[in-house]
């Protein structure tokens, strides 16, 4: 498949676009099923998901920890369901931890909206990242993000053909 297309809809907003080689069915269960996607939600090269809690449906709650193999540096996220429409769309908020690893992306919470549209077979997903500011917008693009959700894409592309 092709790299995610990145866009900046807004001062606010980040959007980015992938589509995976795989019916609608599969790739949701990839997005919702957290043995799944410790096994693609990995971000960058050494590093794991030893933490990945979450309950899908509206009201419920998910942690999300990422950790360096060599040097145990660790980040996480943390949110809340907000909209959970089968096969369909996954709205949540977000909020950054940066645990040992530092940094920061803004300390309100941003609400991510993804959407899955299946097309003789191939899924599209869009990602939308609404931030609370413009600055915590560009906080998170300087992190690398994009780069880091692409990696994890490819990572899925293996997990789907499986």
């Amino acid at each position: 498949m092709k790299p995610a297309e990145v866009s900046t809809p807004s001062d606010r907003e980040v959007l980015v676009k992938r589509s995976f080689d795989a019916p609608v069915d599969l790739v949701w269960q990839a997005y919702t099923d957290p043995a799944l996607m410790r096994r693609w939600l990995t971000a960058m090269p050494g590093w794991s998901m030893p933490v990945c809690e979450m309950t899908t449906d509206v009201g419920g709650k998910y942690r999300w920890r990422w950790r360096n193999d060599e040097n145990d540096q660790e980040f996480g996220f943390t949110g809340e369901m907000l909209e959970v429409a089968l096969h369909s769309k996954i709205v949540h908020t977000q909020i950054f931890d940066p645990g040992n690893l530092g940094g920061s992306m803004g300390g309100e919470p941003s609400i991510i909206t993804v959407t899955f549209n299946e097309t003789d077979g191939i899924t599209a997903v869009a990602t939308s990242i609404k931030f609370a500011s413009q600055a915590d917008r560009d906080a998170a693009i300087s992190t690398g993000m994009t780069d880091g959700m692409e990696m994890s894409y490819k990572q899925l592309d293996e997990v789907l053909a499986g």
